[in-house]
């Protein structure tokens, strides 16, 4: 057995709108609609974000190992460091061309300041190296919307 955490996975086909969509697919449907962004609480908190891509290739070394060490294990799945809200949010308004500001709201109760996702475990016992950063997953994300919006 072996056990897979994963943190803030993003990538194309993630619904916008759903109870729990997460910030990246919100932030790019809005701004490619040229409608205001929240953050909530002040935007200085931090997300490990990963893109999907990264998750497979880590599910596979996962499910292939040959590392008898490796099992019955817990492993984080992330790219292995944190952006701000604020960052990711200038990030995407950048990539869209987009010149609105985010609207900031309460923070919502009971969320972290910070998560940041530990993946050396994972890169020595299963050889995990996350192939794809921030800022192309993104780019790569909102091609899709842009490309596959109705």
């Amino acid at each position: 057995i072996i056990g897979l955490r994963y943190f803030n996975v993003f990538g194309p086909k993630q619904n916008p709108n759903g109870p729990y969509a997460a910030v990246i697919p919100i932030f790019i449907n809005k701004l490619l609609q040229q409608e205001v962004c929240t953050i909530y609480g002040d935007g200085t908190n931090h997300r490990d974000f990963t893109y999907v891509s990264n998750v497979v290739q880590a599910n596979l070394l996962a499910a292939t190992t040959s590392n008898v060490d490796s099992l019955n294990q817990v492993y984080n799945r992330a790219y292995g460091a944190t952006e701000t809200i604020n960052d990711l949010y200038e990030l995407i308004r950048s990539q869209v061309n987009s010149a609105l500001v985010p609207n900031y709201a309460t923070p919502r109760p009971g969320e972290i300041k910070d998560s940041f996702a530990e993946i050396a475990k994972a890169q020595k016992a299963l050889g995990y190296m996350p192939n794809v950063n921030l800022n192309d997953g993104v780019l790569n994300t909102i091609n899709w919307y842009k490309n596959n919006s109705q």
